[in-house]
């Protein structure tokens, strides 16, 4: 088990508002909109469902009886929900909603640790600029690879993971020797950024590469992690010109 959580910020020279108010939004989203995951009409309506984007239409589903293969208890699932914004819009809204506390910890820990330093070398508003188009790159990626590999196009997707992703992918461009702090079973080692976001993405990679063979890998959208972290490194260069010097050597 490999976990960040925290890094070196010495050289830090802004206060990071906008990744500040990205958190704050996700977990406003998440208590006062998703009812802490309770409100699952309000999630069918408002994430991104794949077979919406692709026929750019509204899709709404019956609601459906499922039987738990445990305890024989009968369960209605709500089917997709009217949603009240273009379907386009879904690409947006769904990168501040997530599917569980866990969930919503796990992305605000990673964006706590990593974007404030993307956010002081790119600038505020370029910053949120660049986490937004990645978020909605990897959301397209999520739909075209669901396409592709024909897996259920009902299934609707949410998370800020592909736009977090990107945040990963130019903090081991702009920081790659920079100490992270990872919590590895009971012991807390530094090791560089490169290592740290290198080894996240392996994961990402072999993960996804279970879904290759017809599968979806764990309700986990790594197509979105994967291509959120491609745009990220293929983006940065357009909002980042010059080059960040780290014991005065250059590093892109």
């Amino acid at each position: 088990m490999f976990i960040p959580i925290g890094d070196d910020n010495r050289d830090r020279r802004t206060t990071p508002l906008v990744n500040y108010l990205l958190i704050a939004l996700n977990i406003f989203v998440f208590i006062f909109y998703q009812g802490l995951g309770s409100n699952i009409y309000f999630t069918y309506a408002f994430a991104t469902v794949p077979a919406e984007i692709l026929t750019m239409r509204d899709i709404i589903t019956d609601n459906a009886i499922l039987q738990d293969p445990y305890t024989g208890h009968l369960m209605e699932l709500p089917g997709l929900q009217r949603t009240p914004v273009h379907v386009f819009g879904t690409l947006f809204t769904s990168m501040f909603m997530h599917g569980g506390i866990a969930h919503l910890f796990g992305n605000m820990m990673f964006l706590w640790i990593f974007g404030d330093n993307i956010e002081d070398a790119l600038g505020h508003w370029k910053y949120l600029l660049f986490y937004v188009l990645c978020g909605l790159l990897a959301s397209l990626c999520h739909v075209f690879t669901t396409f592709i590999l024909g897996h259920n196009l009902l299934i609707p997707s949410l998370g800020a993971s592909g736009a977090i992703s990107g945040v990963l992918a130019a903090y081991m461009l702009l920081f790659p020797g920079r100490g992270v702090h990872m919590w590895i079973f009971i012991t807390i080692i530094t090791v560089p950024a490169i290592l740290a976001v290198g080894l996240w993405f392996v994961f990402q990679v072999i993960n996804g590469l279970g879904a290759l063979g017809g599968q979806e890998v764990g309700g986990v959208a790594y197509a979105a992690h994967i291509g959120g972290f491609i745009f990220g490194l293929l983006l940065l260069r357009r909002f980042r010109r010059k080059p960040v010097v780290v014991n005065k050597r250059s590093w892109w």
